[in-house]
């Protein structure tokens, strides 16, 4: 084999680090998403009995959001697998004590029927925040698109910026707020 085909064989076989902003993003949309690249859907190679996937990092996990009423509705269930030993966490509280937990559970969940998902799942590494170690920063090459745009919030906006907006209306002088 020419050292030309052999370097590219390398590169079409290499596992590829991604880098997943999960800010405002739904999670279980976002777990579609991932799975695609934790399991290798997105390379022209793929073959389900083929493990071509690629490492994913997630960041700002703690800043995900819940569509509608989720946050007080949707709750997990856990089983230690002993004689009362199971519990039901809502979703709040769930993020609360981990973060990185629900973006974990739907991404799992995502890859449903894969044999292999337990060893998928070790090259999903979730992060609640934007700092990454360096051994992981240096890895990455590639950043997945998110799925909706964040809007940037008004605590963002210069002062300035805030007095050019275009205003409805204005209020009276002699307008009293109660």
């Amino acid at each position: 084999m020419a050292a030309c085909k052999r370097v590219q064989q390398w590169n079409t076989f290499g596992r590829v680090w991604h880098l997943y902003d999960a800010t405002w993003q739904n999670p279980f949309q976002s777990a579609q998403k991932i799975v695609k690249y934790l399991k290798g859907l997105h390379k022209p190679i793929y073959h389900p009995l083929n493990d071509c996937g690629d490492h994913v990092v997630v960041i700002n996990s703690k800043d995900i959001a819940l569509p509608g009423d989720e946050w007080r509705q949707r709750v997990y269930f856990h089983h230690t697998g002993y004689p009362g030993g199971a519990t039901w966490t809502l979703a709040w509280q769930l993020h609360d004590k981990d973060p990185t937990m629900i973006l974990k559970k739907a991404i799992y969940t995502a890859m449903d029927g894969n044999l292999q998902r337990r060893y998928t799942m070790q090259r999903l590494h979730i992060y609640p925040d934007d700092n990454i170690p360096e051994k992981i920063k240096q890895n990455i090459t590639n950043q997945i698109r998110p799925l909706r745009p964040v809007p940037k919030r008004l605590d963002h906006y210069a002062p300035e910026e805030v007095e050019q907006f275009p205003k409805v209306m204005d209020w009276p002088k002699d307008y009293i707020l109660r």
